[in-house]
């Protein structure tokens, strides 16, 4: 079960981490982004800001993956995992708190729903999950 949650909030975080890539590529989504202020293509810093939570998305997948025993957690300091897979949990708990109150009536729907869930299913694996 464990190993199923991991995979499945993982695979959350690729999707999302993908969309931001797009918008860092300049894909005219903005209005569905970062609080549905920006129609089109986002502005230069909203771009950066983009590019940069792709990588850091696939951190936490990584890092999830890893309390769950799905990939090698040696590369991490022993102990981190548990804490960090908690620190993810809450990370997007805050970040579905930022999107349902979103003007944008999709990013509510779709980025709202996903980051719940991705949340729930950190916080199965921070309880459950068998590495370090």
């Amino acid at each position: 079960m464990t190993n199923v949650a991991a995979v499945a909030a993982f695979a959350v975080m690729a999707l999302v981490a993908g969309f931001q890539l797009a918008l860092a590529a300049g894909a005219p989504l903005g209005g569905i982004a970062w609080g549905g202020k920006r129609e089109g293509r986002l502005p230069a810093g909203l771009r950066i800001a983009s590019a940069l939570a792709a990588p850091i998305l696939l951190l936490f997948g990584w890092i999830v993956l890893a309390r769950a025993g799905v990939v090698d957690p040696s590369p991490l300091p022993e102990g981190l995992l548990a804490p960090a897979t908690w620190g993810i949990a809450a990370l997007l708990a805050l970040n579905t708190l930022a999107n349902i109150t979103s003007r944008s009536r999709l990013e509510r729907a779709i980025f709202g729903s996903a980051t719940a869930v991705a949340a729930v299913l950190c916080a199965v694996v921070a309880l459950n999950g068998r590495g370090g």
